[in-house]
C-alpha cells in the first residue's frame, strides 16, 4: 500500500503554493505547448491553439466552480455569505466540470473564429489527455477524492483506514489513454477519431471508478439517484465518444464504391425485316 503523505506547500516570499495548484498549473502548461506542437506537426494553422488556450482555461475553471457549488456541495452556497462563494472560483474545482466549461467554451470560439472544431480534434485529444494527467497528480497529492476502505495494493494509508484515491487512479487512467491516443497517432490509425477515443475511453472508466467513492467521509460528493455528478458527465461522454465512432464507421462504409455489376453478353439476333 501507498503511505499517507502529506506535500508542504512551496514557500515565495509571502505566497505560499500548494501542491494541487503547481501540478495544475504545470498540466495546463503541458497541455497549451502540446496543442501548438502537435497543430504544427500535422501542418495546421498554429495561431488558433495559441489564441484558444487561455480560454479554454477560463471556460474549464469556472465550469468546475459552478459544478463543484451547485451540483457536489450545494451547502456551501447557504448563510449569509453563501452567495460569495460563487465568486471564490479558487475554492472547489470539479474536474468533469471544467470538461463541460472547456467543451462549451471551445464549441462558442471555434465558431465565433468560423474554424471547424473538428478539424483540430485529433490535437485536442493529445494535448488534453497528459495535461489532463499531470493535473489530477495534483488531486491525488492532496488525496481529495478518498474512496471505499480497501485492501488493494495502490490504496493509500489514510489516517482511519486504507482507502482507494481516486485522484491516483484518474491519473494512471488519463496516462494510459496518453499512451494509447499517441500510439494510434503515430500509427495513422483512426485519423479525426482521437478525440472520440478520449472520450469514449475516459468516460467509460471514470463512470466505473465513481463506484469506488467513499460516502463515510464528512466531505463526501453528492449522489442523485445513486450516482455522482461526474458519472452522468462520464455517461454523456461515452455517448459522444461512441457516436462519434460510429458515425465515421458507417461514412466509411458509404463511401466504398459498390463493385460493377456484371455484364452479360446478349446474342445478336438478325433484325426483323418489315412486311
Amino acid at each position: 500500500m501507498i503511505p499517507y503523505f502529506e506535500v508542504p506547500p512551496l514557500h515565495i516570499g509571502p505566497i505560499a503554493l500548494q501542491s494541487f495548484g503547481v501540478l495544475a498549473a504545470a498540466g495546463v502548461a503541458v497541455a497549451s505547448w502540446l496543442l501548438v506542437r502537435e497543430a504544427a506537426r500535422r501542418r495546421l494553422d498554429t495561431q488558433p491553439m495559441r489564441d484558444f488556450a487561455p480560454w479554454a482555461v477560463v471556460g474549464g475553471v469556472i465550469g468546475g466552480h459552478l459544478m463543484h457549488l451547485f451540483l457536489y456541495h450545494p451547502e456551501e452556497l447557504h448563510g449569509p455569505l453563501g452567495a460569495l462563494q460563487i465568486l471564490k472560483v479558487w475554492d472547489g474545482l470539479s474536474s468533469t466540470g471544467g470538461v463541460i466549461g472547456g467543451a462549451l467554451v471551445a464549441v462558442l470560439w471555434f465558431r465565433a473564429h468560423r474554424l471547424y472544431l473538428l478539424q483540430y480534434g485529433d490535437v485536442l485529444a493529445l494535448a488534453i489527455a497528459p495535461g489532463w494527467a499531470i493535473a489530477r497528480l495534483g488531486c491525488f497529492s492532496v488525496h481529495d477524492h478518498p474512496g471505499v476502505l480497501t485492501n488493494f495494493f495502490l490504496a493509500v494509508q489514510f489516517p482511519e483506514g486504507a482507502r482507494h484515491d481516486l485522484g491516483l487512479y484518474d491519473a494512471l487512467l488519463l496516462f494510459a489513454l496518453t499512451v494509447l491516443l499517441y500510439w494510434l497517432s503515430r500509427r495513422q490509425l483512426l485519423i479525426g477519431g482521437l478525440l472520440a477515443v478520449l472520450a469514449l475511453g475516459y468516460g467509460a472508466m471514470r463512470f466505473l471508478l465513481d463506484f469506488l467513492r467513499a460516502s463515510d467521509v464528512a466531505y463526501a460528493d453528492a449522489r442523485y439517484f445513486g450516482l455522482t455528478p461526474a458519472q452522468y458527465v462520464a455517461l454523456l461522454l461515452v455517448v459522444y465518444g461512441a457516436g462519434q465512432l460510429l458515425s465515421r464507421r458507417l461514412l466509411r462504409r458509404d463511401s466504398v464504391p459498390a463493385a460493377p455489376a456484371a455484364r452479360h453478353q446478349t446474342p445478336s439476333l438478325p433484325a426483323c425485316s418489315s412486311s
